[in-house]
């Protein structure tokens, strides 16, 4: 049933009762799926964008490779800690309200990044676009479900939602590359602050205000061990190349990060809603639908850390050239991602994922080789099958995570997925980025190509992981331990069977 229909004032006053808002005509229905489509183009955008003036940032700036690592981590780090605490917030505190908070943060940092005088408060103004990108897209996502209730038509709104995923990939490298060549690396921040000025206004005209009717608690303690864990592990993998990986500075943090997430684990298994839920991680499709995400993000972050640099600073192309190199391997994703949703609604994940990894693996095989000779069909044939590989991976990660997961609990599994996202390409670029950086210090140049080597031999191996999580986690095994899971936790959400002593929030 649809707001137009004629039981749209029973609907509307469901709708009301939890929490959802008002309903409205199809006309408004579509201008928020519009301004929610908005928030995630300016974030899909902002990744892809910055990559490609990441050349141009080092040369201003002066920038070591470290540096360059940091302006893609600082974002990536704050939005993967604090995902899941902007979608809490927003249905306590009220959607509407928390993604116009959001957009206003996200244009302040990307007009404060376009006006950064040095590395340092870029990174910093990094962090408030990243504070202002967690609360756009898992919150416009909450929207978007609450606004539309006909099944069959939020069908469509998350296929239109999806799509602008690729629709921003297969953009940012051309245009980041243009804005770079005529304007400068500045504007591919500043680029932001219009379209979210825009939103903020749109929003405050067109979005209902929503709250769920029974919010789940804030977790700051959780948060804050969550958020000390990747910091300090990204920190230390940074960072490891210039201090000395068994130096008493990098094993420290490493020691720091470990009884972090630790200390994670121990006191989310005793709260009464963490901010993690552990019990999930007894489903395999839910556990290996994490592992999936993060090795594929990992592959993707570093796939464009290392390929920006490469095609700028050793085939010394322009910016704009070297968005048109990469954007094939953007194409390919938005090719192929409906493709293996298609496939998703037919045949399961398996067959996806599998030829997804498979694909990975062939293309980071044919970049282990990589000199500043390598040919241009070379070079495209390896970013168009990397292309084919992630558009066939990450549609599926989502539907694997909730597989046979309660509907009570599908919304948070699938908001660990879109984190496990982000943590993968903070590791992506931290990992293969100092293993470039520590074969080369902080040179960029010719031998730039031959350093890259190991980093494409860890995404061969991320690949291969990808492969066995995926055929293990799609099997008959892996579906009955989802099952078992399932049964464990009740429609509120709580999971008494993995509960170690009393609840910490009792």
């Amino acid at each position: 049933m649809t707001a137009d229909s004629p039981g749209a004032p029973q609907a509307a006053q469901l709708a009301q009762a939890n929490g959802a808002g008002p309903a409205l005509n199809r006309a408004r229905r579509l201008v928020v799926l519009l301004i929610c489509s908005m928030s995630l183009l300016i974030v899909g955008l902002d990744v892809t964008i910055v990559n490609v003036a990441l050349p141009a940032i080092h040369r201003s700036l002066h920038a070591s490779l470290s540096g360059l690592q940091w302006t893609i981590d600082a974002y990536t780090l704050v939005l993967a800690s604090l995902l899941m605490l902007a979608g809490a917030m927003a249905d306590r505190l009220g959607r509407r309200r928390v993604f116009q908070v959001g957009l206003l943060l996200f244009s302040i940092g990307s007009l404060a990044c376009a006006l950064a005088p040095n590395l340092e408060l870029l990174v910093a103004f990094r962090v408030v676009q990243a504070l202002g990108g967690s609360m756009l897209n898992p919150v416009a996502m909450s929207i978007i479900r609450n606004v539309f209730e006909d099944p069959r038509e939020r069908a469509q709104a998350i296929g239109v939602w999806g799509a602008v995923i690729g629709v921003s990939m297969a953009l940012g490298p051309v245009v980041g590359g243009a804005l770079v060549d005529s304007v400068g690396w500045r504007s591919v921040f500043l680029v932001n602050v219009p379209i979210g000025i825009t939103a903020v206004v749109l929003t405050a005209a067109f979005v209902p205000e929503s709250r769920a009717a029974h919010a789940r608690r804030l977790d700051p303690v959780g948060q804050v061990l969550v958020a000390s864990a990747l910091a300090s592990l990204t920190y230390g993998i940074i960072e490891g190349p210039s201090d000395g990986w068994i130096s008493g500075t990098t094993l420290g943090i490493f020691a720091f990060s470990l009884a972090c997430f630790v200390a994670l684990v121990r006191y989310e298994l005793r709260r009464d809603e963490p901010v993690l839920e552990m019990g999930f991680f007894r489903s395999a499709p839910f556990a290996g639908a994490s592992v999936i995400a993060i090795s594929a993000f990992a592959a993707l972050g570093g796939f464009l850390f290392l390929n920006t640099l490469y095609l700028q600073d050793v085939r010394l192309l322009s910016p704009f050239q070297a968005g048109l190199y990469t954007l094939p391997m953007a194409a390919m994703t938005v090719v192929f991602a409906p493709l293996s949703g298609r496939l998703v609604g037919r045949r399961g994940p398996r067959v996806p994922l599998l030829a997804g990894a498979c694909a990975v693996i062939v293309s980071a095989l044919l970049l282990t080789g990589l000199t500043p000779t390598t040919t241009t069909a070379h070079l495209l044939v390896a970013y168009l099958i990397f292309g084919v590989g992630f558009g066939l991976i990450n549609p599926p990660i989502t539907n694997t995570a909730v597989a046979g997961m309660p509907p009570s609990q599908a919304g948070v599994a699938a908001s660990v997925a879109s984190t496990s996202r982000q943590v993968g390409a903070t590791l992506g670029v931290a990992i293969l980025g100092a293993v470039a950086g520590g074969a080369i210090s902080a040179h960029i140049g010719p031998g730039f190509a031959a350093a890259t080597h190991p980093g494409w031999w860890i995404m061969v191996a991320l690949g291969a992981i990808m492969l066995v999580v995926a055929f293990l986690s799609t099997s008959a095994w892996a579906m009955g331990t989802a099952r078992t899971t399932a049964v464990r936790f009740d429609e509120s959400g709580r999971d008494g069977a993995y509960r170690v002593g009393q609840p910490a929030s009792a």
